[in-house]
């Protein structure tokens, strides 16, 4: 059945003089709109872009991107709040700091529909999760780095924060998966997204751990600084990298043998369902989600051998 608009409602209510708290709001013109946040304004979120842009033509709706600069907090809940005053009827964002974003998100999930992408709140009030199951995501990294520590050896791992629900899921998926094998964990480096700082951190692990048997990127741009620290320290492809996501420099780094492989998620999935699932929602339509409230999108790896097809497909996305 087709949802009744908030502001019909609205309006149908004030006619016969209920106070409804809601008198702000004006009838809308023209299709939907709904908006799409992200966590940071990297390369990954690109290609979610052009899933977005997909669903909007194919669904007949509106949608504003917005990318906040750095790893903000404040400045991710500033976008928040204007798309509140803007009126959007649906928003599907990476929430940066769930915990602490958690009253924002809930004041938001009264005024519209909220589902998270990327980055879950599960303690929100959020209709939905669409995206990578972020524990099984770090078992994967997990495997790879037991593939190429046989005999183990010590590890350090990269990433914007730990206070993203994405992060803390990966970081103790891949520890599940190395538990028992010998492989140690020396340390955890954040950058807040701040990409001279990512290299930094792997500069000084470097030097404060020469016996370091593997590193391991957990966010899009870490690879690329991971590969960068190891050229200025002529190290390339002497220590093993493991990546998340398909930043160019990170395919590249493939190519030619820096990098072991990387784990792939489907960003412009999270784009296109996000949109997708948000228009049911308007509808009316709760049938697209779960029980669960839980809708994986599947990972995948990429290596030296399928890294070319890879690629090829994700050019033809980017058209």
């Amino acid at each position: 059945m087709k949802r009744t608009p908030a502001w019909l409602l609205c309006a149908a209510v004030a006619a016969v003089g209920i106070g409804t708290g809601c008198e702000d709001q004006s009838a809308p013109s023209g299709p939907p709109v709904f908006a799409f946040v992200t966590n940071n304004s990297s390369d990954f979120w690109k290609i979610a872009a052009k899933g977005v842009q997909k669903a909007e033509a194919e669904f007949g709706v509106k949608c504003e991107i917005r990318m906040p600069s750095s790893n903000s907090t404040g400045e991710q809940s500033e976008i928040i709040e204007a798309l509140l005053v803007r009126g959007v009827v649906g928003m599907a964002i990476s929430l940066i700091d769930p915990v602490n974003q958690k009253d924002i998100v809930n004041r938001a999930c009264e005024r519209m529909f909220v589902i998270c992408h990327d980055s879950d709140a599960p303690d929100s009030n959020r209709r939905c999760y669409v995206g990578t199951n972020n524990v099984n995501a770090g078992r994967e990294a997990g495997k790879l780095v037991k593939e190429v520590l046989p005999n183990g050896g010590k590890i350090m791992l990269f990433v914007g924060t730990l206070d993203a629900q994405n992060a803390r899921e990966r970081r103790q998926g891949l520890l599940e998966a190395i538990e028992g094998a010998n492989i140690e964990v020396i340390g955890t480096r954040t950058d807040d997204t701040d990409r001279q700082r990512a290299k930094a951190n792997v500069e000084s692990a470097l030097i404060a751990n020469p016996d370091l048997a593997c590193l391991v990127g957990l966010w899009e741009y870490n690879p690329p600084a991971i590969l960068s620290a190891l050229r200025d320290a002529g190290k390339a492809g002497q220590i093993p990298v493991v990546a998340f996501d398909e930043n160019a420099a990170t395919l590249q780094g493939i190519r030619d043998g820096h990098i072991v492989a990387t784990v792939i998620q489907a960003p412009f999935e999270f784009g296109y369902q996000s949109v997708r699932i948000l228009k049911a929602l308007y509808d009316g339509d709760t049938s697209l989600i779960p029980e669960n409230k839980l809708i994986e999108i599947p990972v995948q790896i990429v290596r030296k051998d399928n890294v070319d097809a890879f690629e090829a497909k994700l050019s033809e996305l980017m058209k």
